[in-house]
């Protein structure tokens, strides 16, 4: 890349630099003065909220939640009230503890469980938190996971901030 020639960086685990080290690289040949181009490609989080059917007009991305429980609890705790739909990356040994927790923390929404988008086994799974735990505590799943999380519905909102006077 010093010398001018041109590389690519190409991943079979999804677009590099989402949520991987690719970033690492970016910022790197920035860095170093070299022309970063990106090149669209199939992107986990985008397609899984494409194929939701949910409002597109407000999205958080959150990448991965973390794997320890408190953590995790604490980390959902923290984006409940944006008004935006949630959008999370989850490894599949987690995922029935994820949602269970999110069913506790962001309350019963609706929500999606998109797996192995653009590949074979592809599942998009919709229903409330509630039916994706008890669907999902009794199957085991494999691949790359990605929970779309209606958001919070306005009215609820409203209500529940209303002391804390975060709405004029």
């Amino acid at each position: 890349m010093m010398a001018g020639e041109s590389i690519a960086v190409v991943s079979d685990a999804g677009t590099p630099g989402i949520c991987d080290p690719g970033f690492k690289l970016v910022r790197r040949a920035i860095e170093a003065g070299i022309t970063v181009v990106p090149i669209p490609g199939a992107v986990a989080f985008v397609n899984a909220v494409i194929a939701s059917g949910f409002a597109t007009d407000s999205i958080f991305f959150g990448g991965f939640l973390p794997s320890k429980k408190g953590e995790r609890r604490k980390r959902l705790d923290e984006i409940r009230d944006i008004p935006a739909l949630l959008v999370l990356y989850e490894a599949p040994h987690r995922l029935a503890k994820s949602l269970a927790d999110c069913l506790e923390i962001l309350g019963d929404r609706q929500a999606v469980v998109a797996r192995e988008l653009t590949k074979l086994h592809e599942e998009i799974a919709h229903g409330t938190l509630a039916e994706l735990v008890s669907r999902y505590s009794t199957e085991s799943v494999r691949g790359e996971i990605v929970l779309v999380i209606e958001q919070v519905p306005h009215e609820a909102f409203i209500k529940e901030n209303a002391s804390k006077k975060v709405l004029k």
